[in-house]
């Protein structure tokens, strides 16, 4: 029989309701990092024990606590962050009451804080909820606190800490995260003596920023990224969204800010990946800082005790905000792709091995494949036009004019060098790759995925329009599938017909295509029809409606484009590379795979040893 209802004690009650916010030391670090920023601190020091598994002590020179105000602050529900009672209008990190309390019940607490008019600061130490009287002390201006022997109350919680290594990374994070957030205050991170981040305060400004991202994200994101900047009513939204070629296998290097506040709210993740739609490959993650400006009583801050979850009054409205802005800003891009493509290639040259002979080793030289060698010259030769199931028109949203067709004569080589970002063709390798010389250095490009993201952007162009245009087949062809994917198939045939492929069940196990886009050309239909009724089961029925059309599309100008094995001529050659020059996103192909790589000479040199 169970034991009959009764009140629990404070002190458990405390320590549970401590469960819900501090769930680990980096937990503890964000609270009383709110809290200093909070306290309009210009400075935040944070100096970690052992990773924090020891202790953590985070110190600022904010405005600081009085006698009182001390005392109130150790106490549950106390808090001077909610002036108007009004939990719709939340200016402030903190408004609960909850964190010191919470922290105190599950560690030794200590707090040392004076205001600037004060002859003395004042000290309180809170044992596993029990505190002291606050005794005076001599101290700076601001607020110091110690945390130590956390979750040695409550045995349960201490097994489930990590290794040193993960609390101290996930506490790097919560500095990185708040770092970013406010520019303009300085932040020094410690970690058993040792400095493990310094930044200095910089100016509020777009270039106050962006030199923060840089420190704390590197100098390549700053290189390799766009800046995002969009507004709607009663929102804004501003940022950097690396580019799509400079992505990750996980999601940790996305962050997100809602009014300043650090959150990891899966709105705003679903909608900052549908912004790279057709750019990312499966499975991937950008390199993404985003920072949205919202009206107090459009946004609910007040979901979970963690405050990393927010509710949108208008979610659709937030929704479109975003995808939009990084669409526009990852397209405005234009032809840029991320220089980690031309690091990797010089570090494979680099490890490349030598060749020739070497004696006892048995290492002889190697003679070249005569007729392999000659057929890039070859090539060449042939200044044939381009064939006419080749070039493509350039789409609506092109920024740049292509320009004149590249003469025969090499005259005016160096002309052409600095008209063209992407230079002339000068050969083409294992009928898959372009090598082109630009003013700069090379450029080598993957002639299918170069090609695809042009077939792409037609058929994105020609569907926003209503203009897709279909072919009819002589023959109608009849695909075999298994029962799953034919029931993704008919759901969206609407969809389907849409984009120029009109198709229908054709008995219990196959489906009948009538028409295809006209962009296919030679297509073998049959494989397309199959790897577009997987991808549709993959999607699944959940997926938003503009998602899956990114996806039809993509899976289509796959099919229709150039593919490897294929020679091509010079004309044919440079007509591509024309043709990526003025098209958006051409940095990357459907799947997010970079379609071109560069070296400069300055590489080229290195790896000769000439610099």
């Amino acid at each position: 029989m169970p034991a009959k209802i009764r009140h629990l004690p404070d002190q458990l009650v405390n320590q549970i309701a401590a469960g819900e916010v501090i769930e680990r030391p980096a937990s503890a670090l964000k609270e009383l990092i709110e809290n200093a920023l909070d306290a309009d601190a210009s400075r935040v020091s944070v100096d970690l024990a052992e990773g924090s598994l020891s202790g953590l002590t985070v110190s600022d020179d904010g405005t600081g606590m009085a006698h009182d105000e001390l005392i109130l602050a150790v106490q549950r529900h106390a808090t001077s962050k909610l002036p108007h009672d009004d939990l719709l209008d939340i200016q402030f990190f903190g408004f609960r009451g909850e964190a010191l309390p919470s922290i105190g019940s599950v560690s030794r607490l200590r707090l040392i804080s004076r205001q600037k008019e004060d002859p003395h600061g004042w000290t309180l130490t809170v044992r596993h909820g029990q505190a002291d009287e606050p005794e005076p002390i001599a101290g700076e201006k601001g607020t110091c606190i110690e945390i130590s022997d956390l979750f040695a109350s409550v045995p349960a919680r201490l097994k489930f800490m990590k290794t040193q290594k993960t609390e101290a990374a996930q506490c790097y994070d919560v500095v990185r995260r708040f770092a970013m957030s406010r520019p303009d205050v300085s932040f020094i991170l410690i970690d058993s003596g040792r400095t493990v981040l310094q930044l200095p305060a910089q100016e509020n400004s777009d270039n106050g920023l962006a030199r923060r991202l840089s420190q704390v994200l590197g100098p390549v994101f700053a290189r390799e990224s766009v800046a995002v900047q969009a507004q709607k009513p009663g929102m804004c939204l501003t940022g950097y969204a690396g580019l799509p070629t400079m992505n990750r296998p996980t999601a940790a290097q996305i962050y997100l800010f809602v009014n300043g506040r650090p959150v990891r709210d899966r709105q705003l993740l679903g909608a900052a990946r549908a912004g790279y739609q057709d750019m990312l490959p499966r499975g991937r993650h950008p390199v993404l800082v985003l920072f949205l400006m919202i009206e107090t009583k459009a946004v609910d801050v007040n979901v979970h005790p963690a405050k990393a979850e927010v509710r949108f009054r208008d979610a659709a409205s937030v929704r479109s905000l975003v995808v939009g802005a990084l669409s526009t800003a990852l397209r405005a891009a234009g032809m840029h792709a991320t220089a980690e493509g031309g690091e990797a290639a010089l570090r494979k040259f680099s490890q490349a091995p030598s060749f020739g002979y070497r004696g006892a080793s048995g290492r002889y030289p190697i003679q070249p494949d005569s007729q392999n060698s000659l057929s890039a010259a070859q090539t060449f030769q042939q200044r044939s036009k381009p064939s006419p199931d080749f070039l493509i028109q350039a789409p609506p949203q092109a920024k740049y004019d292509a320009g004149p067709d590249l003469p025969d004569s090499l005259a005016d080589e160096e002309e052409i060098l600095s008209a063209y970002p992407l230079g002339a063709a000068k050969a083409q390798l294992h009928k898959t790759y372009i090598v082109a010389e630009t003013s700069t250095g090379l450029c080598v490009i993957d002639q299918h995925a170069a090609h695809e993201r042009l077939v792409m952007e037609q058929m994105k162009a020609q569907f926003s329009q209503g203009q897709v245009k279909s072919q009819s087949l002589l023959l109608p062809e009849i695909v075999e599938l298994p029962y799953d994917q034919i029931e993704a198939v008919v759901a969206e045939a609407e969809q389907l017909r849409n984009t120029g492929l009109e198709v229908e069940a054709f008995g219990p196990g196959a489906v009948m295509i009538r028409a295809v886009p006209a962009l296919l050309g030679q297509a073998d239909v049959k494989i397309l029809m199959r790897d577009l009724a997987e991808e549709l089961v993959q999607l699944g029925g959940t997926t938003a409606l503009d998602d899956k059309i990114g996806h039809i599309l993509a899976t289509l100008s796959c099919h229709s484009s150039v593919r490897s094995g294929r020679r091509l001529n010079a004309d044919e050659m440079n007509a591509l590379l024309r043709q990526m020059e003025i098209t958006p996103a051409a940095g990357q192909c459907n799947h997010g795979r970079p379609t071109f790589i560069t070296l400069t000479l300055a590489d080229l040199e290195k790896l000769f040893g000439r610099t």
